[in-house]
């Protein structure tokens, strides 16, 4: 039984779609042609490959491995709904506030936005590079 608990924490984890990349007809060419990504076990195919998830967990873990933590530019909200969702790496800005993961991913899930990203440079060092893609809007 212990298993099935584990299993469905870990669905859970994944998003409402799997960690599936979300599509539509706005898709970026860089959703395109990136590798998807659906359980932080799955590795890059090659170093300096762009990944894209919409598993929590991944972009959790992704996120925590470089000190980042979810943010919103302030000044940005309407309707009591955050506003242009980041990642603070540490003083990026002033603008960020910082929010609570599960209001991050509730607004990520809402907007269908997929988060497309870099685990290495072509080097092997640690990326930072990350964007937001929603496949529904042509301005992303």
């Amino acid at each position: 039984m212990a298993d099935d608990t584990d299993d469905s924490s870990d669905a859970s984890d994944a998003g409402p779609d799997g960690g599936h990349v979300r599509s539509g007809p706005e898709a970026s060419d860089s959703l395109r042609y990136s590798q998807e990504v659906t359980s932080p076990e799955d590795e890059p195919e090659r170093a300096g490959r762009s990944l894209a998830t919409t598993s929590h967990d991944v972009i959790r873990q992704w996120a925590e491995a470089r000190d980042a933590v979810p943010a919103t530019v302030d000044g940005t909200e309407h309707d009591g709904h955050l506003g242009v969702l980041r990642l603070d790496f540490g003083g990026d800005s002033d603008r960020l506030r910082h929010v609570e993961w599960d209001e991050w991913f509730a607004t990520f899930d809402e907007r269908r936005l997929n988060f497309i990203y870099q685990e290495d440079h072509t080097d092997g060092s640690p990326s930072t590079f990350f964007r937001l893609d929603n496949p529904e809007r042509e301005d992303g």
